[in-house]
């Protein structure tokens, strides 16, 4: 009975070391887990960025129809706060509490300028402080109003347009920028499935760990780098 048992124990840890993990797809593993981990929040900031940036496209583009639906209600021969307050309700805004004060000072005659101040967003509100600008002009100066307020939707609207374009002409350089820096990750899972130890040598050797630490400087350099000439070229 007690043979029978060892060679039962003895033939299932045979089967263990020959088909199961080795040591080196263990240490992936768990360097991958910790690597999961640790960049978790840097994911949640990229999701925060990335609604930002639909916020502020969502606004500029809101920004672009008030200004021609007030173009227009000028056009047609309504009073500026009228009008101003039939363009903000006829316009798709983001967030349609933010232009509230705005509404209720053009309908009781207060100050619109320093209520599109208020209202304007930190990110994508350099349209509703020209409009605020171009309210302020009309009524020290006596300017028309409705072709001041057509040329500020002409201009955003023709800088959103600079914007996508950028931003359709920089996919590929940050695609390829982000797949070069994943590919000495690439490189040691094909290596561990190679049973060639990587990790051994860069975690457990001084020559490794000078390369370890200068590959992973290298990349996020790169990544820097790359983020920064986007970014540039997307603020020309």
């Amino acid at each position: 009975m007690i043979g029978t048992v060892i060679a039962t124990v003895a033939a299932a840890s045979a089967v263990w070391l020959w088909m199961g993990p080795t040591t080196a797809h263990l240490r992936l593993a768990r360097l991958t887990a910790q690597d999961h981990h640790r960049y978790r929040p840097d994911l949640r900031f990229l999701t925060r960025r990335r609604h930002a940036a639909r916020q502020a496209d969502a606004w500029h583009q809101a920004t672009i129809d008030l200004c021609h639906a007030l173009s227009a209600e000028l056009t047609a021969g309504r009073t500026p706060g009228e009008a101003l307050t039939r363009a903000v309700s006829s316009t798709d805004l983001p967030d349609p509490e933010a232009l509230r004060e705005v509404v209720a000072a053009a309908r009781d005659g207060g100050d619109v300028a320093a209520a599109l101040h208020k209202a304007a967003p930190d990110d994508a509100g350099e349209g509703l402080r020209r409009l605020a600008a171009c309210w302020d002009l009309s009524l020290t100066a006596g300017a028309g109003l409705a072709n001041l307020v057509e040329r500020i939707g002409s201009t955003q609207r023709a800088a959103r347009t600079h914007r996508l374009d950028v931003a359709a002409q920089l996919a590929g350089p940050r695609t390829t920028a982000r797949m070069l820096a994943a590919l000495p990750v690439l490189g040691l899972l094909m290596a561990g499935a190679l049973s060639m130890n990587p990790l051994g040598f860069l975690l457990g050797t001084v020559p490794g760990a000078v390369c370890l630490t200068a590959g992973i400087a290298l990349d996020v350099c790169g990544l820097w780098w790359t983020h920064r000439m986007a970014l540039t070229a997307q603020n020309t």
